[in-house]
């Protein structure tokens, strides 16, 4: 299995650099580079590659972490920089593995066998799951509190670092899964991915308006406003126009 990846880094020799060493590795493909936070935002979401290795420090006050708050598709994260100070930072992000410069080989490969075991986890993940509908009801635990709630009576799903809200009702329980994870589950004809941190309920919404750049503001019915990104608000005009 290949495994898409794109290199974001700012450095054309350090770009080389990693290049070279990743061809011991054939099962990486590295499909295209960025050398800015734009560009890097632009080719990753156009081009749903598997992998980025990510620099942190990036032209114009920019940094890998803006890079990865703004992407509509997540790839998984392996970081590639000269400083160790964001080394906590970096894991909070959910990133795979974070090397220092000058990149070790035995690093490099120890950083590629972990994210082999993970595409390998997530692969078994998406066989044994089944998409989740409307009628469906899942089991809920939060601290003491437990819910069976409908799939069709939750109204977002929303990012909470390792963790994600659901809400329903008055509630807003926390459960030990991702948002992307949440996203490969649920049933597209019934959620929509709004933003980087929301997944919405489509029958919800009670009204849709024109938002700043291109976005829109969703209304739903108990009156939340949820801001679709400029990138998803063109997919979802085209999965909700006839």
């Amino acid at each position: 299995m290949k495994i898409r990846t794109i290199l974001v880094e700012d450095e054309r020799l350090a770009r080389k650099e990693l290049r070279g060493m990743l061809e011991a590795f054939p099962q990486i493909e590295i499909i295209d580079e960025a050398s800015n936070v734009a560009e890097g935002i632009t080719k990753i979401d156009e081009q749903k590659p598997d992998l980025i290795f990510l620099d942190i420090n990036m032209p114009a006050n920019k940094t890998g972490f803006d890079l990865l708050e703004v992407l509509d598709h997540m790839p998984k994260v392996i970081f590639c920089t000269a400083h160790d100070e964001y080394a906590i930072k970096a894991f909070e992000v959910n990133a795979l593995d974070y090397l220092l410069k000058p990149i070790e080989e035995d690093r490099l490969k120890e950083a590629i066998e972990k994210l082999e075991l993970a595409l390998s986890a997530t692969k078994e993940e998406k066989e044994i799951d089944k998409k989740l509908g409307a009628r469906d009801k899942v089991f809920v635990k939060d601290g003491e509190r437990c819910w069976f709630v409908k799939i069709g009576d939750v109204r977002i799903f929303e990012n909470a670092g390792n963790y994600s809200k659901v809400v329903f009702d008055k509630y807003r329980p926390l459960i030990l899964k991702s948002l992307n994870a949440l996203e490969e589950r649920l049933d597209d004809t019934l959620f929509f991915r709004a933003n980087r941190r929301q997944i919405i309920n489509i029958n919800s919404i009670a009204s849709i308006h024109p938002h700043f750049n291109g976005g829109l503001k969703v209304i739903l019915t108990c009156g939340e406003e949820i801001e679709v990104s400029r990138r998803q608000a063109s997919k979802f005009k085209e999965k909700m126009t006839l």
